[in-house]
């Protein structure tokens, strides 16, 4: 009987030898590590390109240096910004606005997609009005806030908790929608029904909906921000480059956008490692054949 199951063993296709399973993952594993790798070089390549573009570009006369200067002047302003601490100023106002408001948002949306999507008599009456005010686009409103909350803050906030209400509410609506039925079927079967019913069974299964939600409010609220903060603002990123452009300090300008867009960075990364942490199910796009 030994030698019969060694001839079986043997007769069996490489790929599926018992022995073969241990040194063919660990290529595959290599394999996808260089491939990675190498997107994360191509990446950074490209990068580097753009940035050395951005520097030899106006010192050979192929742009006018007045009003793109290279990168190197670009960072010693903003290098003054820093060691003054202005820079620290505006990035403190411009990131503690868009946090509330995009806090609020998600406090406000989230449980209002869950019972918009949940309830269909709910739906139907606020259809109508969902569909009028997410049409109309967030800063076409912002005289009207600033008529209605004055130039301080309180316009600001309101206008970020506007414009991010509405991916949050349309992606945890969809979510819930979405939801198998049979999902639902086999909890009321197991006698899960009311508050547990969506403890354990809609909020999971709509969540990475939400979570998708929750991102594009992050990019909106840092993108609103900044349009409201040229307007009657006194502090932040958005008053730091129409202040820099009426100034003519142009290297200052651009290295307020490049603030901004690394403020809209960091917010994305933290969002993604809370979506990571949270939809710990969810199969990462860097792992993805």
């Amino acid at each position: 009987m030994a030698e019969v199951s060694s001839l079986a063993v043997d007769a069996l296709p490489s790929s599926l030898h018992p022995l073969s399973l241990g040194p063919t993952s660990v290529p595959l594993t290599r394999r996808w590590t260089h491939r990675a790798a190498a997107l994360r070089a191509r990446q950074y390549a490209l990068l580097s390109a753009l940035l050395a573009v951005w520097e030899f570009a106006p010192r050979l006369g192929l742009v006018n240096a007045v009003f793109l200067p290279p990168l190197s002047a670009v960072l010693e302003a903003g290098a003054v910004l820093i060691v003054n601490g202005q820079l620290f100023v505006h990035l403190a106002t411009s990131f503690v606005r868009s946090l509330m408001g995009f806090s609020l948002a998600v406090a406000i949306a989230v449980p209002a997609g869950l019972l918009i999507g949940w309830s269909r008599p709910i739906a139907d009456v606020v259809s109508p009005v969902v569909e009028l005010l997410r049409n109309t686009a967030a800063l076409a409103l912002l005289p009207a806030f600033v008529l209605v909350l004055g130039i301080g803050e309180a316009s600001k906030i309101a206008l970020i908790v506007y414009a991010c209400s509405w991916p949050i509410l349309l992606n945890t609506i969809s979510g819930v929608r979405e939801i198998d039925p049979l999902l639902l079927k086999s909890a009321s079967v197991l006698g899960i029904t009311g508050l547990r019913l969506f403890r354990t069974v809609v909020l999971p299964a709509a969540l990475p909906a939400i979570v998708v939600g929750v991102r594009l409010a992050g990019a909106v609220s840092v993108l609103v921000l900044v349009a409201a903060e040229m307007i009657g603002a006194k502090a932040g990123l958005g008053y730091l480059v129409i202040y820099s452009q009426y100034n003519f300090q142009i290297p200052q300008m651009y290295f307020g956008i490049l603030s901004i867009t690394a403020l809209g960075v960091a917010f994305n990364g933290a969002l993604v490692a809370f979506e990571r942490y949270v939809v710990i199910w969810k199969e990462p796009s860097g792992e993805r054949k």
